[in-house]
């Protein structure tokens, strides 16, 4: 298994909009200071700690119908079909591992009780899990969850993890990161703790578009961003990114869009960048 965090049992700033990246105006020129990350451990509980059997019993009917929909949609059926083609289904097979079961990792789900894409992201990630039957433990971090959400997810067979790990998961066995529409740094955190073609090797990301940033990058030249992209942007040379449909509906596209697959492998003669 994946190096984990301790788990409990008991920002996205708005899940609804599509993931974005904000230009700097043109004015006056500072020095550029490149902020550190904070790479220490935090330990998390949910702040708010008020909850009731009413108010969990509403979300989980939530969730249900929300799960129920996604299963019975073209969207899935879309992406599904997309994940049993021989070219992705022969990669998927490298995450089951010799008999193991493999965990799945979901960061920055955002609030499943406030909006609907987090449910239907969070309903994605369930619909998975039993589609790919080696997939064993779910383990979920949001530092907004809230203690009725935690004891929904607990619920539904998550894990909700009791430290922040700021996207540093170190992937000691195969692992499935599922993080649509995370902030970059997120994701470069976590590629970084895994920097080296036999450990990326060992991880697989359903998230934002490692390409797209590529191409926000070559537009901006905004140097701080370069920075703190740099694992993304030096990871292209043994990626190999599949994207997915969200053309079907409004909620499905708010949900997913600009979501792929991303694999990483050293075959082929590829290498990965030095940093």
């Amino acid at each position: 298994m994946a190096a984990s965090a301790e788990v409990i049992a008991p920002e996205k700033s708005n899940p609804t909009e599509e993931w974005t990246v904000v230009l700097p105006r043109r004015g006056k020129k500072n020095k550029l200071v490149i902020p550190k990350r904070e790479k220490e451990v935090q330990l998390w509980k949910p702040l708010d700690l008020v909850t009731d059997p009413e108010r969990e019993s509403k979300l989980l009917q939530k969730m249900r119908t929300c799960i129920e929909k996604l299963e019975n949609s073209e969207f899935c059926n879309s992406l599904f079909a997309q994940m049993q083609d021989p070219e992705l289904w022969d990669k998927f097979l490298k995450l089951s591992g010799a008999g193991k079961k493999s965990e799945m990792v979901i960061y920055g789900i955002g609030s499943i009780e406030s909006f609907e894409s987090p449910r239907l992201q969070l309903g994605l990630a369930i619909l998975i899990k039993r589609k790919l039957d080696w997939i064993g433990e779910i383990q979920v971090f949001d530092p907004i969850i809230s203690m009725t959400e935690s004891k929904v997810l607990t619920s539904l067979g998550c894990s909700v993890l009791s430290i922040n790990e700021q996207g540093r998961r170190k992937a000691i066995e195969p692992t499935l990161f599922f993080m649509p529409h995370c902030e970059a740094e997120l994701y470069d955190n976590l590629l970084e703790a895994n920097w080296g073609a036999d450990n990326l090797n060992r991880v697989v990301i359903f998230g934002n578009s490692f390409g797209e940033y590529e191409r926000i990058v070559s537009l901006s030249q905004r140097s701080i961003r370069k920075h703190s992209w740099r694992h993304i942007l030096a990871v292209k040379g043994i990626t190999e990114e599949f994207g997915i449909d969200t053309s079907f509906s409004d909620e499905f596209f708010r949900a997913f869009n600009g979501s792929s697959w991303h694999f990483f492998s050293s075959g082929n003669g590829a290498c990965l960048e030095k940093i």
